[in-house]
């Protein structure tokens, strides 16, 4: 899943940042609340991690002008401030969730869990796809008994598939919910953590369609 951070205090924005980049999510950091507004406004990032107070516009501007043009990404907001009052502020304009500074990151990062499950329509952390089950809160993946070792990146490419199971993922929806904006590689990446998938969970586990993409077969 593919993150933005709008973080003006750039040492949190840059911890935040690489931790959940270790958690294997693609994150995106903009310390500006034009340029954050102007990024997520995009509509490429799963989930928007969004501070109130900005340079430019704060954080409850950029969510009600992201929810009056239609977004519908979760929105989790970050704030020093610990009134209820700035509590109700930011759920009105369109916030799904508030966490006040200093914050636990191992809360952050379950909440973000949450607001991407929520997103997808499921309340469970494990997503199944035939035999295979991926634990997105325990980061472990499962082919009936058999557990599978995966790295971070792997994981997330996987991820993609497992969500839209039976569908066809494009190359690009992979990059861009994988990779933050700032990748310049070679855009055949993906094919090469796809090769690697199949190793570990079979060569028919996930079939090319040529000219559109992948689609995870599920017996």
């Amino acid at each position: 899943m593919r993150l933005l951070i709008v973080e003006d205090e750039k040492r949190l924005a840059t911890s935040l940042a690489r931790g959940l980049t270790a958690e294997g999510f693609a994150v995106d950091v903009v310390h500006d609340g034009l340029e954050g507004l102007h990024l997520a406004g995009q509509g490429v990032h799963d989930l928007v991690v969004l501070d109130i107070m900005l340079p430019g516009m704060n954080g409850y501007r950029i969510c009600a002008a992201l929810r009056a043009a239609g977004h519908e990404m979760p929105i989790l907001m970050l704030t020093a401030k610990d009134g209820e009052y700035d509590e109700a502020e930011g759920l009105d304009t369109g916030a799904d969730d508030y966490l006040t500074k200093p914050f636990s990151y191992v809360v952050l990062v379950a909440r973000i869990r949450a607001l991407l499950r929520r997103r997808g329509g499921s309340a469970s952390p494990v997503l199944s796809a035939g035999t295979l089950r991926m634990d997105t809160a325990a980061r472990r993946v499962h082919r009936g008994e058999d557990e599978i070792t995966l790295t971070a990146k792997e994981f997330a490419v996987l991820e993609q598939l497992v969500t839209r199971a039976g569908e066809v993922v494009s190359k690009a929806d992979i990059l861009e919910h994988v990779w933050d904006f700032a990748y310049e590689g070679d855009p055949n990446i993906v094919e090469v953590y796809i090769s690697t998938l199949r190793r570990k969970l079979g060569a028919a586990s996930i079939r090319t369609v040529r000219g559109a993409g992948y689609r995870l077969e599920t017996p």
